[in-house]
């Protein structure tokens, strides 16, 4: 198999690991207040072990391989933090309300239906630079390489997957309707598979600027959005739970396979 194919099927197979993690959302029928906290506080503690574990870390590595000095790929995925924070900030702003959009409104609460939407929007941003990173390091002719960033990449989706499944049943839709958008925001990989094998050195260069970017929306919408909705809710305290419990095996899993 030519790297370009081996990059695009590996990118595909990390990216269907989300619907991994889905699978014990497909065991609740419907959340209690307390499910829906500990949902939500895993997914914020999902995005934020992998905003620092799995992106801005990754990012100023490889902005240093490329051969930039420490100094520089700081300053490079700093930049790229903060235009990603301001980025999804403006979306935030300015996005048309979700009915223009032609999303359904379950419940009466749409500003809480909007901040899980811009949720599920920035961790299946996320999704795209983690795919362009397996098809640049296939595209590289590396398999060895390839192999290992893909594996490592897929056991990170399964949680990841989960946090999006618990986010959208929280709100009340079916458990396909939460597999499926799993399903959906890890499908992003195999398009960024294909850009990475397809184009490694223009590629890489972007990679570490994209980490960046990708890191800072999911910052965002946690510390703006995720965080505060779910303390302003009751049985806040499993929120916290439900954080150090993703946080905790987001920052073993990235640890742990380098």
């Amino acid at each position: 198999m030519t790297p370009f194919w081996a990059g695009s099927l590996a990118s595909l197979l990390a990216g269907l690991a989300t619907v991994i993690g889905a699978i014990p959302v497909l065991t609740v029928a419907n959340p209690t207040d307390r499910q829906q906290n500990l949902f939500l506080g895993f997914a914020a503690g999902v995005m934020i072990a992998a905003a620092f574990f799995s992106l801005i870390i990754p990012g100023l590595e490889q902005a240093q391989q490329l051969g930039a000095t420490r100094a520089q790929a700081a300053a490079i995925v700093v930049a790229a933090v903060l235009l990603g924070s301001a980025g999804l900030g403006g979306i935030n702003k300015y996005l048309p309300s979700l009915e223009r959009l032609g999303l359904q409104i379950i419940g009466e609460d749409a500003a809480r239906t909007r901040r899980i939407w811009l949720f599920v929007a920035a961790i299946t941003l996320h999704n795209f630079p983690e795919g362009l990173a397996v098809g640049v390091s296939f595209g590289g002719g590396d398999f060895a390489a390839g192999t290992t960033t893909a594996f490592g990449i897929g056991l990170q989706n399964i949680p990841e997957g989960l946090a999006v499944a618990g986010a959208v049943a929280s709100l009340g839709y079916s458990r396909t309707a939460a597999t499926m958008a799993a399903l959906l925001s890890g499908l992003v990989e195999p398009v960024a598979g294909l850009v990475g094998a397809g184009a490694v050195t223009y590629s890489a260069a972007l990679l570490p600027a994209g980490l960046g970017f990708a890191a800072g929306a999911m910052i965002y919408i946690v510390a703006s959005e995720i965080i505060p909705d779910v303390y302003r809710r009751r049985n806040g305290e499993w929120a916290m739970i439900g954080f150090m419990t993703g946080l905790s095996l987001m920052m073993f899993l990235d640890i742990s396979l380098g």
